[in-house]
Formats: structure tokens, sequence, C-alpha cells
């Protein structure tokens, strides 16, 4: 079962991330050739301002799986469910009180 999901996820990785590498590298080649012309040569700022801010935030999700911000994504869920519990129980308990 396991080889086959790494088989699927392979295939998958190979069918949509090589053609969109190869269709990036060919519109970033014609860029660079319009980068060339000084009629074309004003739309390289945007360009270069998403690219920078596509590897700030690549880095940013690099930096957040490195540290295991990913290893559990359930706790989240589950500690705020118990708060709401605990905070829950405190405001009936208060209200018993004020009776």
């Amino acid at each position: 079962m396991i080889r086959l999901r790494t088989l699927g996820a392979l295939t998958l990785i190979l069918s949509i991330l090589v053609p969109a590498g190869v269709g990036f590298g060919m519109k970033f080649r014609e860029l660079l050739y319009l980068s060339a012309d000084p009629d074309g040569a004003f739309a390289i700022m945007p360009v270069v301002s998403y690219l920078t801010t596509s590897v700030g935030f690549f880095f940013l999700f690099f930096y957040a799986a490195m540290h295991g911000m990913f290893s559990n994504i359930e706790r989240p869920k589950y500690s705020f469910l118990d708060t709401e519990r605990r905070l829950d129980a405190d405001d009936e308990a208060a209200a018993f009180t004020e009776i």
C-alpha cells in the first residue's frame, strides 16, 4: 500500500511539476530576452518583486517545516476545544456562585 501511494505521488509530481518547471523556464528565458529590449524593460520590476516575494515565502515555509510547526497539525484543534470546555465550566461555576 505504501509503495502504491509513493508511486502515485511520484507520478503526480512528475506529471505536474516537470511541465510547470519547463513552462516557467521558457517564460523566464523570454523575460530575459525581453529585458534586453528597451521597450520591454518595464516588465522586469513586477517579475522581480514577485520572485523575491515567492522566495521569501519559500524560506518561511522551509523554516516552519524545519522547526516542526507542521508535525502535529491536529494539536491546536484539541487545545482550542479543551480551552473552550474549561472556560464554559468556569462560566457555569461563576453563574452558580452569583445566585
